[in-house]
């Protein structure tokens, strides 16, 4: 008998739609991520899956899917357990800019390398700056060092395994079936860990896709067996390309 975790990237943002560094800023889905996450829920619902536990972010779009998708389910009641430490890769100084103006600031090239480098930070912010977490009550009681002023994506592996380890696992070794709704790097940290993905390699796996459920089957001692997507039709993808002028974002989380 398998134990199912499942990931699942959070819907479209709104800064998703109009490509802007996201990170840690607490912006609302879209209305293109609504839908993906009604999709979300109803492909899980369709392939009969049921959870026990659910794990998400502090940041209301990773919330949001959520709620949309355990509604979609009929579990709106399963207990959840929010972290900031599955919130997404703190982009430093390029929070809140949109692609292009990144790229005439810094250059496309520079962009590029901080983006898909594994252990490059984009530039830190200061203390003073308004988006640093520092001045959100929500992490009031986080130890200085845990509040970013920018991370890599090695920082985020390193901020999101101390709660796999520690959290997650053990609900999947106690044979519940688990749900994580995150964000592209915090779980794509997850998936280079649990596939064993050599550090040289990491820049090259793609993160999840808006919408849609990436399955993990476990064995009863915590062991990873096999992996899959639940993907949506081709037909209603370009259905909500049309309608919402979007695709599942590729754009910075």
């Amino acid at each position: 008998m398998t134990i199912p975790l499942v990931f699942l990237r959070h819907g479209q943002s709104v800064w998703n739609q109009q490509r802007r560094f996201t990170g840690w800023a607490d912006v609302r889905l879209s209305p293109a991520g609504r839908t993906e996450s009604e999709t979300a829920g109803r492909l899980l619902k369709r392939a009969n899956y049921r959870f026990d536990v659910c794990f998400t972010s502090v940041l209301q779009r990773a919330r949001q899917t959520l709620d949309i998708v355990l509604d979609s389910l009929g579990q709106s009641r399963l207990p959840v357990h929010t972290s900031w430490r599955l919130n997404e890769r703190h982009y430093g100084a390029l929070e809140g800019l949109s692609r292009v103006d990144a790229a005439e600031q810094y250059s496309p090239r520079q962009v590029t390398l901080w983006q898909q480098h594994f252990d490059i930070c984009p530039p830190p912010l200061d203390p003073g700056d308004r988006r640093f977490p520092g001045h959100d009550p929500r992490y009031r009681r986080l130890a200085a060092a845990d509040l970013p002023r920018t991370e890599s994506l090695k920082d985020v592996r390193a901020r999101v395994l101390p709660y796999w380890q520690d959290t997650i696992l053990p609900c999947l070794k106690a044979g519940q079936r688990v749900l994580v709704v995150a964000h592209g790097n915090s779980l794509r940290a997850l998936m280079t860990y649990l596939d064993s993905v050599p550090e040289a390699t990491i820049p090259k796996i793609k993160r999840p896709l808006t919408g849609e459920p990436l399955v993990y089957e476990f064995g009863p001692s915590g062991q990873p067996l096999s992996r899959f997507y639940l993907r949506r039709s081709p037909k209603l993808h370009r259905w909500v390309r049309s309608a919402f002028g979007s695709t599942p974002s590729p754009t910075p989380d």
